[in-house]
């Protein structure tokens, strides 16, 4: 395609300048008028006068009355533009680029840092497109190929980018309140609840003037905290982890006394396999010993997950399976925990925490696998206290300007540490081995190279931490020079692999070493006399018949979202098969 192609929607999507309407001859693209701008920017940069005038008379058309539309047709009259809102403290929502003028983007962001930056790109699978380099370095957030066919197109495109940068802003509706004494460790447990649903919610100190106001009006002494109170007035003292979910409207009682299936954890496997039985006339019910989404729900961004070219953050792909597996029929109980597993007759049984129990005709374990501990006392003393097993996701505004550091090197740390990288002031990846590479995607390995915030130490270990009831500061030992230094930092983010969920388990229930349950013709292979039926073991099956292991929790499965989806797809099948058996 020539570069000097247009890019604007409708019939005239792709026609040469000649032949274009006129309507932006009056609208001199170039000429950036500097007037006091309210709204938010919607900032569009291509060197094209022509397609620079059609985009933004199209902008302007769908999203004027809540943005502003600006432009320029050079990155030098960009970045003066730039620099001029930023002094007159004007935001910037969207930086629409083309792939001639990307070495824009990197200017623009540190005037800029949460723009959403969008690369104009003409339509090119080949690996050396300008796209391709810019989102995996980190230099772009999306991407749009020009020309498209309709003018719906772009709206629908730029659309989900400003939602996207509208979700990044502290929340003008306020659904919670939170009221809690300063370093109160509850807080961490509500925000994360209130994050994985998207629930707007603010923490005010109870020792504030806005605080004191908060529990006055509502009638509460500080005697009790954390207080939660909801937008219509309702007011929750020191909620448990049940009584949040009820305040959140989700059920956390099982009024179901037998199914065809039960499905244990709500995690990427359980929340697929939910969406598939109930999906196919199972009657089905998951049990969630927490809140949904498992370890994916507490990823900012997986950017390896089919269909998704951009990435999507795990909370959000969580929290529509679980829609989506609640819409097909899926009978779904929150903050219940299972304890025990029995075979009764031909039926197993699911025992939980308050005394309630449901039989089925098959089960499906997906409890997936804990955050393995560090085992540094120091630091176990400050859980929730800045010091955090996985990437907390309601953490990340608290982080801003501070020096934030992470232990591990798979794809959860690497993703946690590029999102982080937007906060923080520093992200330090403390590492044991000498390469990221070996555990790490590749894509995920030049992110961080390209991210200058995030500092890498291989062969690192945190050996001892501390503060004054909060995380002041860690040390760290050098494995390969013996030396230890003592570092200041505000948070520390532990995610070094996991431990599988299996203790409520029954102890004939065959495990490897780690605790993972053994599945399928491993079971035969490792302890024959563990398996009682004539027939093989099915593949995904446990050495109890009829019960399924799917996801992190199973010997041998791959650590990915899209391979424990894949697991809990499959197992409905294996479930359909033992049914009919």
């Amino acid at each position: 395609m020539s570069r000097g192609r247009p890019v604007g929607g409708g019939p005239e999507a792709g026609l040469p300048p000649s032949r274009r309407r006129s309507r932006t001859a009056h609208e001199p693209p170039a000429a950036i008028r500097l007037v006091q701008v309210t709204w938010p920017v919607i900032f569009v940069v291509d060197r094209n006068l022509s397609s620079l005038g059609v985009v933004l008379s199209d902008l302007t058309r769908r999203f004027g009355r809540a943005f502003t539309v600006k432009g320029a047709s050079s990155p030098e009259a960009a970045l003066t533009a730039l620099q001029e809102l930023a002094r007159a403290e004007a935001p910037v929502a969207l930086l629409l680029v083309d792939d001639s003028s990307v070495d824009i983007l990197t200017r623009a962001h540190e005037l800029y840092p949460r723009a959403k930056r969008v690369l104009l790109v003409d339509r090119d699978y080949s690996s050396t497109s300008p796209a391709v380099q810019a989102i995996a370095l980190g230099r772009a957030d999306y991407h749009i190929v020009r020309p498209w066919a309709d003018d719906e197109t772009l709206y629908r495109a730029v659309g989900e980018y400003l939602s996207a940068w509208t979700r990044d802003q502290e929340p003008k509706f306020q659904l919670f309140r939170v009221v809690a004494r300063k370093g109160d460790r509850r807080v961490l447990q509500l925000r994360d609840v209130m994050a994985r649903f998207n629930l707007p919610c603010t923490v005010y100190p109870a020792e504030g003037e806005t605080g004191r106001r908060l529990l006055r009006e509502a009638g509460i002494d500080a005697s009790h905290l954390p207080v939660v109170i909801r937008h219509d007035g309702q007011v929750f003292i020191d909620p448990s982890l049940p009584g949040l979910a009820r305040a959140l409207g989700v059920s956390v009682t099982n009024d179901m006394d037998a199914a065809d299936v039960i499905i244990v954890g709500a995690g990427p496997a359980g929340l697929t396999a939910a969406v598939y039985a109930a999906s196919e006339g199972l009657d089905t019910v998951l049990l969630e010993k927490a809140i949904s989404g498992g370890q994916a729900g507490t990823s900012p961004m997986i950017r390896n997950y089919p269909g998704f070219p951009h990435g999507i953050a795990g909370g959000d792909l969580m929290e529509q399976t679980c829609e989506q597996a609640w819409l097909m029929g899926a009978h779904i109980v929150f903050a219940q925990q299972a304890i025990a597993l029995e075979r009764r007759g031909d039926r197993p049984v699911v025992h939980m925490l308050d005394g309630s129990e449901v039989s089925a005709r098959a089960v499906l374990i997906a409890t997936g696998a804990d955050w393995r501990r560090l085992g540094v006392p120091g630091l176990e003393a400050l859980v929730g206290s800045g010091v955090f097993y996985g990437t907390a996701v309601g953490e990340s505004r608290a982080m801003r300007d501070q020096d934030v550091f992470i232990v591990g090197a798979g794809n959860s740390a690497g993703q946690a540490a590029v999102h982080l990288a937007k906060h923080a002031r520093t992200v330090t990846l403390v590492v044991r081995g000498d390469s990221l590479a070996k555990s790490a995607s590749a894509y995920l390995v030049r992110a961080i190279e390209a991210t200058p915030n995030i500092i890498v130490r291989h062969r690192t270990e945190v050996v001892d931490g501390g503060g004054d009831e909060r995380l002041e500061h860690l040390t760290l030992g050098d494995r390969t020079a013996g030396t230890f230094e003592r570092v200041p930092a505000a948070a520390l983010f532990i995610m070094i692999g996991g431990e599988p969920h299996t203790q409520w388990l029954p102890d004939s229930m065959a495990r490897d070493g780690q605790g993972y349950l053994v599945t399928g013709r491993e079971i035969r292979e490792e302890s024959p006399a563990g398996w009682p039926l004539d027939r093989d073991p099915m593949p995904l099956e446990t050495s109890v018949p009829g019960v399924f292991a799917a996801g992190d929790v199973r010997k041998g499965s791959i650590k990915r979202v899209a391979s424990a989806v894949g697991d809990g797809a499959t197992a409905v099948r294996l479930v359909h098969e033992y049914l009919g058996g």
